[in-house]
């Protein structure tokens, strides 16, 4: 199987720095990053999307794995970004582990 082109996660998490830094109303993004719960409703929103993926993982849906598993990893992207954690630092902590199971 090929790779999957990975950079769309660069690029949404491009758009959510944006976002950050440039309210709109009318953006999902901002109204999460600016949510008078500030960051519980991000979390809020990672544990919902968890719950749901592992909802949809238990009934062996595939086409609703994809799916919450694509808002899962969405709305961990905005925890990332609200964070002010890279894309770059969570590439080198996964390919540091990757070393470390190489070893094992």
């Amino acid at each position: 199987m090929p790779d999957a082109d990975l950079s769309i996660l660069n690029r949404v998490y491009e758009i959510i720095l944006d976002r950050k830094q440039n309210y709109n109303e009318r953006s999902y993004v901002c109204k999460l990053l600016n949510h008078r719960k500030g960051m519980n409703k991000i979390l809020e929103k990672v544990g919902e999307e968890s719950i749901e993926t592992i909802l949809a993982v238990r009934n062996e849906d595939h086409a609703e794995i994809v799916s919450e598993s694509s808002d899962l990893i969405f709305h961990l992207l905005v925890l990332l970004a609200a964070n002010n954690i890279t894309l770059d630092e969570v590439a080198a902590e996964l390919s540091s582990r990757h070393e470390s199971m190489k070893r094992d």
